[in-house]
């Protein structure tokens, strides 16, 4: 676990990669259920999240204590042992979020409702001011817990992983993930 994969897309995989769906590392009772956009083409290509080498969700993950070790996107189902799971708001993969309709976030936001009604995570943390923005209809009032709940699961803001988030570099991710996963050991 841990090893990055060797796995480097060619231009025609990522271009194939448009509209394909990454499954949900998802199951009854998760601790925490992160929630991003969608699955860039380098994750729908792979069939793995946050793939594209640079994503730092999975440094992040472990500099806040969440895993052991870095884990790859490959290990990804092994988030489960640690009651974690991803999904996506819209499912389909795109180059860029901007290709994502308002009508698409609108029936992920009902998507998401009820993976969460299923599932029962006592956390969803979103990635990202647009994911919540279009799961909740509303600006956050800042990156961490939430007033607003989806369900059950109360919610949290945290800043996207991606590489091309220029505003949070590793060290704020952790502290923003840190902080997540205190709350989670005074809540379960």
């Amino acid at each position: 676990m841990g090893e990055p994969q060797p796995f480097r897309p060619t231009k025609d995989q990522l271009e194939a990669a448009h509209g394909t769906k990454v499954p949900d590392v998802i199951a009854p009772g998760l601790a925490v259920l992160f929630c991003g956009i969608n699955p860039g083409l380098y994750s729908g290509a792979s069939g793995h999240h946050f793939a594209r080498p640079g994503n730092r969700f999975w440094p992040a993950l472990h500099a806040a204590g969440f895993t052991d070790e870095v884990m790859s996107p490959f290990d990804e189902a092994c988030l489960l042992e640690h009651r974690l799971g991803i999904t996506n708001l819209v499912e389909r993969a795109t180059a860029r979020a901007d290709a994502i309709s308002n009508d698409e976030l609108a029936a992920g936001a009902r998507r998401l409702a009820h993976k969460v009604e299923r599932y029962r995570p006592a956390l969803v943390a979103l990635l990202g001011i647009s994911v919540y923005r279009a799961a909740l209809g509303a600006p956050p009032d800042a990156v961490g817990p939430q007033k607003e709940s989806i369900g059950a699961a109360r919610v949290w803001l945290l800043p996207n992983p991606s590489g091309l988030n220029a505003h949070y570099q590793l060290p704020d991710l952790a502290r923003t993930f840190g902080a997540l996963r205190a709350e989670l050991e005074h809540l379960l």
